[in-house]
């Protein structure tokens, strides 16, 4: 079901005011994706930078293709395995 919403004056800009029920729904955080499609105006919201991380790994683990790559590789240098002295400054 549509709904009509007035442009406000935000400023020297245009805005709309939409209700909490609307940006819930949609899923819309503080930051969005705005578009112009075919004549009108599409607000999506942005995508996490880690979204699908966990089916994805989840995926790898089925397959048996989450091994480490390296796992075998012989280390070349204990520099991880010593104690760390830092001087002072």
């Amino acid at each position: 079901m549509g709904m009509r919403a007035r442009i406000i004056r935000i400023g020297n800009s245009r805005g709309i005011r939409l209700p909490r029920s609307v940006l819930d729904e949609c899923h819309l955080g503080p930051v969005v994706d705005l578009s112009v499609e075919a004549g009108a105006l599409v607000v999506r919201p942005v995508p996490s930078p880690r979204a699908g991380w966990d089916e994805a790994f989840r995926t790898m683990a089925e397959a048996g293709d989450d091994a480490l790559l390296d796992a075998g590789a012989p280390m070349g240098s204990t520099w991880d395995e010593q104690e760390w002295e830092w001087p002072d400054p």
